[in-house]
């Protein structure tokens, strides 16, 4: 069976390299999908690191494309009501058939994310609770009957329309490498998008995950494991390095050596990438999702074909 592999749209780049047009990005969707890629992904910020708004941008792709699934990576539910995000949501899934898939995280502790926070009137502390009890509160919404909820929202027969396409709602996983997403996702979400830098730790955590899904009576496949890398390809692999060290200070105005501990990166040759890509696999990841450090043409072109070298442990 070959491995899905996704593919992040370049929304951040786009904005910080001064070209806000989004029909450049509908394109590269497109030719995605053309080439193969089984899923297009957006990424989510308002103010900390500018960019499209993610679901919406979705539902111009959805309408752009025919069969890849269409997700986030990721979005930051503390920041929006999720009354109004689950009927978002609902309607992309509408848009789109069914295809959506909601990747979601707690947001980094860093200063920018903090204010952009401050900016959006929404409390920094508890924002855990706050993401969770949101997606829970999305979940009834989803299932098209009254909700009644009493908590940091207030909903009395709140009947949602239209629910989504797929029952229930779109799959729900959660980003980051936090062990406190061991419980989250072994108990009641649907799967686990890691970045973490090194397989080994990927696959303690996993298993972990797995060891408490089973505990709590879900089926091996009621969860999965989704790694999310970014790569860097050339056979030049000074150059290739360099340009993902440049991209991902631009993008997180960190330095490379920082981010190499806190971040999947890989620079390196196509077939150095190849093995790359198998150690996730080989860590328990059944799916993969790419950001590719400039060149997207290219990258898309080179990386169409790896699945074609890979294989499920």
């Amino acid at each position: 069976m070959p491995i899905p592999i996704g593919y992040l749209l370049p929304t951040r780049e786009s904005i910080m390299e001064g070209r806000p047009e989004a029909a450049p990005l509908l394109k590269l969707a497109q030719k995605a999908e053309g080439l193969g890629y089984d899923s297009i992904w957006v990424g989510d910020s308002l103010l900390a690191r500018p960019r499209h708004e993610p679901l919406t941008l979705l539902a111009g792709v959805a309408g752009r494309t025919d069969h890849v699934k269409l997700g986030t990576a990721i979005l930051i539910p503390a920041l929006r009501n999720p009354v109004v995000m689950a009927h978002q949501i609902a309607t992309l899934d509408q848009v789109s058939d069914g295809r959506t898939i909601i990747g979601v995280g707690i947001a980094a502790n860093v200063p920018n994310v903090q204010q952009e926070f401050k900016s959006a009137g929404v409390p920094w502390e508890k924002r855990v609770g706050r993401m969770l009890e949101g997606l829970r509160l999305c979940r009834e919404l989803w299932r098209g009957k009254p909700v009644n909820w009493d908590g940091r929202w207030q909903v009395e027969e709140g009947v949602l329309g239209p629910e989504p396409v797929q029952e229930g709602g779109p799959p729900i996983w959660i980003g980051g490498n936090a062990e406190a997403n061991v419980n989250r996702v072994g108990n009641e979400f649907d799967g686990w998008f890691p970045n973490h830098p090194d397989p080994k730790v990927i696959k303690g955590i996993w298993d972990n995950m797995q060891a408490v899904a089973k505990k709590a009576g879900r089926k091996k496949e009621a969860i999965s494991c989704t790694a999310y890398l970014t790569l860097s390809i050339g056979d030049d692999v000074p150059k290739a390095q360099a340009k993902a060290d440049d991209f991902m200070s631009a993008y997180y105005g960190l330095r490379p050596d920082v981010l190499k501990k806190m971040q999947a990166c890989f620079a390196g040759t196509f077939e150095q990438a190849v093995e790359y890509l198998q150690s996730y696999l080989d860590a328990g990841a059944s799916q993969l999702v790419l950001r590719f450090a400039g060149d997207h043409d290219r990258h898309l072109k080179i990386m169409s074909k790896v699945r074609d070298h890979l294989k499920l442990s």
